[in-house]
């Protein structure tokens, strides 16, 4: 398949309340149309929390047996983070959650150090690109966006998913980025951010949205409101215009050092 139906959901936050907040997303998701992949902001159950005592859990979780149940109930992959505990360490972790109870995993590598995430979080080594129903993804967490080294397309990916908690005091970047990724990279980039005021007493406004290759919105959801908007991402057409604009073969060469 080289066409899928992207589902980006775009909601606010109760700070620190998975129970409250896996029910919200179950009802969203219910009554939303169908999608092959429905797409959650980073820590969707919690907010961007650093109590990671209280608030982690662990793969066999409540959180994720819920969105197992979800995913199996629509017929459809679930893609977010959470905070996940393993071996006494603890992770900002991409779920992507596909109908059949199976987890792909992808811990964030870059953590948000101004926000203390280095402090509470292990950050991640491995950089996942994952082949679901013919379309390879890049999973990606919040301010991954900001490394484009990570992102580098090496003709290895199709499609980017960014799960963000970006708050609206750096929306101006978050908007930009995702673009300068889209275009780099001659790839869709599939964001979603949520809305609202956490615990902090930080800001969100959202910024969801669906770019294709050449960097234009596919769709885009609006400030400061609840939403979910879909798209169709094709990559037969991607691969045309990747053929025929040949940017990624001119690319530099490099390794990353871990």
């Amino acid at each position: 398949m080289n066409k899928l139906k992207i589902a980006v959901i775009q909601h606010d936050i109760v700070w620190e309340k998975p129970e409250e907040n896996l029910q919200q997303v179950s009802n969203i998701i219910k009554s939303a149309e169908y999608a092959d992949i429905f797409v959650l902001p980073e820590m969707f159950n919690t907010g961007f929390s650093n109590n990671v005592n209280d608030m982690a859990e662990n793969i066999n979780g409540d959180t994720i047996k819920g969105l197992k149940i979800i995913a199996k109930e629509k017929d459809a992959a679930i893609c977010t983070s959470i905070i996940l505990t393993e071996h006494n360490k603890f992770y900002n972790s991409f779920l992507f959650i596909k109908p059949d109870g199976d987890i792909i995993r992808y811990d964030k590598r870059h953590l948000f150090k101004m926000g203390g995430e280095t402090d509470m979080f292990t950050p991640g080594k491995d950089r996942i690109v994952y082949n679901y129903k013919g379309v390879r993804f890049l999973l990606l967490v919040c301010y991954d966006l900001r490394f484009p080294v990570w992102s580098r397309n090496r003709n290895d990916y199709d499609a980017i998913i960014y799960v963000s908690s970006w708050p609206i005091t750096r929306r101006h970047a978050h908007d930009t980025l995702l673009r300068a990724r889209a275009i780099e990279n001659l790839s869709h980039v599939i964001a979603t951010n949520r809305i609202g005021i956490d615990g902090k007493n930080l800001v969100y406004d959202g910024g969801s949205c669906i770019i294709d290759p050449k960097g234009y919105p596919l769709a885009e959801a609006k400030n400061n409101e609840q939403e979910v908007i879909y798209a169709e991402i094709d990559i037969n057409g991607q691969n045309k215009f990747r053929n025929s604009f040949t940017a990624l073969e001119d690319a530099d060469d490099f390794d990353i050092s871990i």
